[in-house]
């Protein structure tokens, strides 16, 4: 044989063996795993499991559906192997708030999730996202967030003005694609506010050289297939070249070059301004996070190096961009189905002497605050995450589950490598812990004693009993930053114009892809979209 032929199938040939024995590592590991014995929908295929059942349906939906059938804490099959969910908010605080004994999946965050962020917070865990964590924690306060305000403000006012320009002769109502505009405007917050970087989304019609390379690298790696799972699970897989990984390499080095200039612009400015700074470059994120990492508060070896810097900058993107625009997207949306909640909302936002509030003014208004909430209670943009278990360990129950066998547990045992499903908007949602009006969008709850049951005081999220933020040591660090850039496009946005739906209500239904983001059942092509008639607000 041809030496060279020879040393190809030499390599192949390890490769194979290596990957039949992961494969019979797992599949012994999930047919001892005592999830087995937990009740559950039956399995639909023995290779893909449950999940295209899953893709089908719509978002929690069919999960929501098995607990009625099989209870609270279930098991359904995912490919090979099993995934506990379960609905119990006292397993939910054990899992959630257990330090980093439940992690990220291994292939999201070495594989999927770090193709798009790099080394950042989001992909961390234990000592180094503890690390990460102390040094960002500070651009994130109450008072950082309050000096970003303006900026949330001033992009608001932007996006209005495009949208008035656009409206006919006469107050004529014009159709507006809201979703792809929302985009566009967080996209330019979270470059100003976020690392002092202009976009210009609302202005151009050809993408910046960053967002490209970001959009390019989002959409190849968040992608579902099947190589990509198996690229996931299987490490040396990710060896082999491809056109797409290609171009995806040539995409982050154009990210790793912009946020590198972006850094080295920062640490120059607050070089020559002194430690404090002055301007928006002193109070950007990526200004406030250097200032901290260069903190006499912060010992040299925990501080982050530059790499773990600049992985900051799509860190930002990700969960800064499209997570706040889709809230905003659902909560016009929830605001044309009750015309009566718009005009509430509407009138108290013009009892404001102003068109510029404060982020102290966002926040003193208890009716748009109520909608914030509420949209982000039944339109959360993280519909659910994904756990496993790096220990052996007992999960306690508050509702305990019968077994296949018929035996009663007040717990739930579980292997180390278990796959656990936290159901974020199914548990915002749940009528056990909101009531039987729970799936309503009903603002009022927020602002009536005794509107939010002491059930829902159990779920453990880090803000507002919900889930939408999380909870324990991976809660959103950026929830603050959401919320007032929420209130301050909501505040611009409903004072200015009437909102009505441009198609039928159940033409919309939500999908996921990281975030849940409206569709139309009419036109699955087009992608995510919402249009809307927008006309200027004119007192009666």
């Amino acid at each position: 044989m041809n030496p060279i032929l020879q040393i190809v199938v030499s390599i192949i040939g390890t490769l194979g063996a290596y990957g039949l024995f992961l494969l019979a590592q797992y599949l012994y590991r999930e047919a001892t795993s005592p999830l087995n014995n937990l009740p559950g929908p039956p399995n639909s295929s023995w290779i893909h499991g449950n999940s295209k059942e899953i893709q089908d349906a719509e978002i929690s939906v069919l999960h929501e559906k098995w607990v009625e059938e099989y209870g609270t804490t279930i098991v359904y099959k995912w490919f090979l192997g099993n995934r506990l969910y379960t609905q119990d908010t006292k397993a939910l605080n054990h899992i959630l708030m257990s330090g980093y004994d439940y992690q990220k999946p291994e292939p999201a965050r070495k594989w999927g999730l770090r193709n798009i962020v790099g080394s950042g917070i989001l992909v961390q865990e234990e000592d180094e996202h503890r690390l990460q964590r102390k040094v960002m924690n500070p651009a994130f306060g109450v008072a950082q967030i309050r000096e970003l305000a303006e900026i949330f403000v001033d992009e608001s006012i932007h996006l209005r003005d495009i949208w008035a320009s656009q409206l006919g002769p006469d107050n004529k109502p014009a159709r507006v694609e809201v979703q792809s505009w929302l985009s566009k405007m967080t996209l330019d917050v979270i470059g100003r506010a976020g690392f002092n970087y202009r976009f210009n989304a609302l202005d151009s019609t050809e993408p910046d050289e960053l967002i490209k390379a970001f959009s390019v690298i989002f959409g190849i790696s968040s992608r579902f297939t099947i190589w990509n799972v198996l690229q996931g699970v299987v490490p040396v897989l990710r060896l082999f070249p491809s056109t797409a990984g290609s171009i995806k390499k040539e995409a982050q080095a154009t990210m790793e070059r912009i946020g590198r200039d972006l850094l080295r612009q920062t640490k120059e400015h607050l070089a020559a301004t002194g430690e404090k700074g002055d301007g928006w470059r002193a109070r950007d994120l990526l200004s406030l996070l250097v200032r901290s990492n260069m903190s006499k508060d912060i010992p040299e070896h925990q501080r982050m190096s530059d790499e773990d810097v600049i992985a900051q900058v799509p860190t930002f993107l990700v969960a800064g961009h499209e997570t706040t625009s889709t809230a905003v997207t659902w909560a016009l949306f929830a605001l044309t189905q009750n015309k009566e909640i718009q005009r509430k909302l509407r009138d108290e936002l013009l009892q404001v002497q102003t068109e510029s509030p404060t982020m102290d003014t966002l926040n003193s208004l208890p009716y748009l605050d109520a909608v914030v909430r509420e949209t982000l209670r039944v339109h959360s943009p993280v519909t659910g995450t994904f756990r496993v278990a790096m220990k052996d360990d007992f999960i306690p129950l508050s509702v305990p589950y019968t077994d296949r066998k018929g035996e009663v547990h007040n717990e739930i045992q579980i292997h180390k490598g278990d796959s656990i499903s936290i159901p974020v908007l199914a548990i915002n949602r749940s009528k056990s812990l909101w009531g039987e009006d729970a799936r309503e969008f009903k603002p009022e709850r927020w602002m009536t004693p005794g509107g939010i049951p002491s059930t829902a005081s159990s779920i453990p999220g880090v803000w507002g009993n919900m889930m939408s933020f999380l909870g324990g040591a991976h809660a959103c660090i950026g929830y603050r930053f959401s919320l007032v850039e929420m209130k301050a496009l909501i505040f611009v946005l409903v004072r200015a114009f009437e909102f009505d739906l441009a198609v039928a209500a159940d033409d919309v239904v939500g999908k996921s892809s990281i975030v849940q983001r409206p569709h139309l059942r009419s036109d699955p092509g087009q992608g995510s979209q919402l249009p809307l008639w927008v006309k200027l607000y004119t007192p009666s």
